[in-house]
């Protein structure tokens, strides 16, 4: 495989694609129509310094984020963050519609939404569950992306970089509606890693793995599920109310319950026996789930 081009501005990321100057060094809009290189050119890996927001349509090929492909093949929406590889293949230039925002990070710098955009999983999913629009959804995206455009091409003045975030800080928020939104309506799909999820705490927590291995950690569980722990625990939240550390945590404590209440093993040992490497902070961990101590909870059945 051909090494990634590494990107590192916005300015050079024009000049990658044959495009004109941009007007703010910070963050740029444009259609993938504009760009002017040879239409046999071939999209190929780049790391860039900055967030990419991306809308792509009727363009097949695949694009590889991470460890995992998306699917690419519909009309979609994917983001990438400063640092992450973006592998495409088979993706010709002159095939790709659609409109991309850059963001370089300094943009954000004084803003909230510096610390903030991080949060939005979306950014950091190693999972081939890219964002599918609806024409409605669509068309709220696009009507934001022309207001960041025309915002850019005004003059500047003392407004503009607060507009200029604001308008991206409501379109992140938009899309992580829409994703929600997604979850849900891929129920089934998400029921499926639901009974995967269980098989392989089921497992874990059958065998000796608790003992050899210790608790499982939220990247060992969405690793062994094929997805990023980001993913995974957005899924979890829309479905269960929980994150994948506290539905791992439930787990635990739902063990220890029927290991207080039908053996006679010590704290200590139970402790040991799922994972914990102090007896102190099983007793912390379980008095926080369930308001009483270990010991409390077993006389209750005495």
């Amino acid at each position: 495989m051909k090494s990634p081009e590494k990107i590192s501005s916005i300015s050079h990321l024009h000049r990658y694609l044959q495009l004109k100057k941009p007007s703010n060094p910070l963050i740029s809009v444009f259609d993938f129509t504009e760009i002017s290189v040879d239409p046999a050119t071939l999209l190929n890996a780049i790391i860039t310094d900055f967030y990419v927001v991306a809308l792509k349509k009727d363009c097949a090929g695949k694009f590889k984020y991470g460890q995992q492909y998306y699917d690419f093949d519909e009309g979609i929406m994917y983001f990438t963050a400063p640092q992450q590889i973006m592998q495409f293949e088979d993706i010709l230039l002159s095939e790709v519609k659609g409109s991309v925002l850059a963001i370089h990070p300094d943009l954000l710098q004084g803003y909230a939404l510096a610390g903030e955009i991080r949060n939005y999983g979306f950014f950091s999913y190693s999972s081939n569950e890219a964002l599918h629009l609806s024409e409605r959804e669509e068309k709220s995206v696009m009507d934001i992306i022309d207001n960041i455009r025309k915002e850019m091409e005004a003059n500047m003045d003392a407004f503009t970089q607060d507009l200029l975030v604001s308008n991206i800080d409501l379109l992140l928020k938009y899309c992580d509606r829409f994703y929600s939104r997604q979850f849900l309506t891929r129920k089934k799909v998400n029921n499926n890693l639901l009974a995967k999820l269980e098989n392989l705490l089921d497992y874990y927590f059958k065998s000796d793995q608790l003992i050899i291995n210790g608790i499982p950690t939220v990247q060992f569980v969405a690793g062994e599920l094929g997805m990023s722990s980001n993913y995974l625990s957005d899924m979890l939240r829309i479905q269960t109310g929980q994150t994948t550390q506290q539905y791992i945590q439930n787990r635990l404590i739902e063990k220890a319950k029927e290991l207080l209440s039908t053996t006679s093993m010590s704290v200590s040992e139970i402790a040991y026996q799922l994972g914990f490497e102090h007896p102190q902070s099983f007793h912390r961990l379980f008095k926080n789930k369930m308001s009483v101590s270990p010991l409390e909870f077993r006389d209750s059945f005495s």
